[in-house]
This record gives structure tokens, C-alpha cells and sequence, in this order.
């Protein structure tokens, strides 16, 4: 039964969150800095783990593929359709839950527990959404663009690495990259990252919004939200795969 409670409480801020603003010229300069401070921050992270990703990807798949009767192009093509349809939207989704969501939690929960939320609600301001709508519209809107510079990265990263250790050659591994493309897979992917932008954001603001107590409290309630919020993405991206690619 706790695990209800804890999703009636999880709705029912959300429903605070997403009441009507009192002042929209706030909240577009809070959205402004919340962009910067928790996507344009992301890119460098992205960037190093999705250039790892794409020239692991591509070695390990030469490896699989080592038959002669294989064309070479399966490799570019195959790191092409993980990368778009897996790797780019859930792996960088798990790490921007641990990025993003302990940043969103401590910075919550620390204002929770020196009572200035409290302060807020006492001058009238509707603290959930003017602290939390900012975070959940800015990693919602750029989350897409983030995936597919991971896509863009990761594929970089297995042209560099593909050559530089035998296992393809540039144009092997480019005619795989634009063999048989399919549009819609990049449809779902940012589907998927639609969905997890707003896990990562919102997840760990519940956890920050409600922790009680001082420091260590504050420090269990990022860990949770961490873990949870990875949790959730694995289960929705079981649920949107099933629904979208059938």
C-alpha cells in the first residue's frame, strides 16, 4: 500500500505543478537558466559517453559478424539501429537520471529542509510549480535534441574507432549507416526521450519536495530518487517499445 501512497502523492504534486502560473515573465526567465544549468550543461557528458558507445558498439558487432558471408555493411548498419532504437534514448536517459535527477533533488530537498519552500508558500507563491515546472519543461524540451547529438556522436565514434582497429572500412561502415534507413525509428526514439526528460525531472523533484529531516535525509532522497528514476525509465521503455514498434 505504500507503493500507492506514494503515487497518489507523486499525481497529486504534479497537479500543483501544472496549475496556472501567477507570473509567465517569471517563469520564462526560471526556464531560460534551467536549460543552461540542466541540458546545455549535459552536452559534454553526452558527447564522451556516446563517442565510447559508438566505437564499442561497432567493435563488438564486427566481432559478432565475423563470417565471411556477412557484407561488411552490417556493421555501420547495426550500430546505426542500436544506437537510434536502444542506446542514444535509455543509456543516456540513465545517466542523465543520475546527472540531472541528483542535481534537481538536493537543490529541492535542500530548500525543503531550511524551510524556504515554507517561506514561499507562506508569500503566496505556488512553490511546486514555480520550482518544479521550470526543471520539467527544460529537460523535456531538451532531451530530444540531446539524443540526437548522442546518435550523431555515437556513430562518430565508430567511424573513428571502426578503422583505427581493422575491423571496417570507412566506406563499409558509411554504406551501412545509409542502407536501409527507416525514418520512424527516429520518431521513436524521440518519443522515448519525450517521456524520459520528464521521468528524470519530475521523479526526483517528488523525492526533493517531500524529504524531511536535515543533510542525511536530503542525501538518502537524491539516492532514491537516482534509483527509482531508473527504475521507471526501464519500465516505460519495456511499455513504449511494446506499444510503438508492433
Amino acid at each position: 500500500m505504500k507503493i500507492l501512497y506514494h503515487i497518489g502523492r507523486y499525481f497529486w504534486m504534479l497537479g500543483k505543478v501544472f496549475s496556472k502560473p501567477e507570473r509567465h515573465k517569471m517563469y520564462g526567465r526560471q526556464l531560460i537558466h534551467e536549460i543552461d544549468a540542466l541540458g546545455i550543461n549535459s552536452i559534454g557528458i553526452v558527447v564522451i559517453i556516446s563517442l565510447f558507445i559508438g566505437g564499442i558498439l561497432t567493435i563488438q558487432l564486427a566481432y559478432n559478424l565475423m563470417n565471411p558471408l556477412y557484407p561488411k555493411t552490417l556493421i555501420g548498419l547495426g550500430t546505426r539501429d542500436t544506437l537510434i532504437l536502444e542506446f542514444s534514448s535509455t543509456i543516456i536517459g540513465l545517466i542523465l537520471a543520475g546527472k540531472i535527477g541528483s542535481n534537481i533533488s538536493s537543490e529541492i530537498g535542500s530548500m525543503k529542509v531550511t524551510e524556504q519552500i515554507d517561506s514561499l508558500e507562506i508569500m503566496g507563491v505556488n512553490s511546486a510549480s514555480y520550482l518544479i515546472l521550470p526543471k520539467i519543461v527544460a529537460v523535456v524540451f531538451i532531451m530530444p535534441f540531446l539524443v540526437i547529438l548522442s546518435i550523431f556522436f555515437g556513430l562518430l565514434g565508430g567511424l573513428v574507432v571502426g578503422p583505427l582497429t581493422g575491423v571496417v572500412t570507412v566506406p563499409d561502415y558509411i554504406d551501412g549507416i545509409r542502407y536501409f534507413f527507416i525514418p520512424y525509428y527516429v520518431t521513436f526514439t524521440l518519443v522515448k526521450s519525450i517521456f524520459f526528460g520528464f521521468l528524470i525531472a519530475s521523479v526526483p523533484a517528488y523525492h526533493g519536495f517531500f524529504v524531511q529531516g536535515g543533510a542525511l535525509e536530503v542525501g538518502k532522497a537524491s539516492t532514491k530518487a537516482v534509483v527509482n528514476t531508473n527504475i521507471l525509465i526501464l519500465l516505460f521503455d519495456l511499455i513504449l517499445t511494446r506499444l510503438l514498434l508492433t
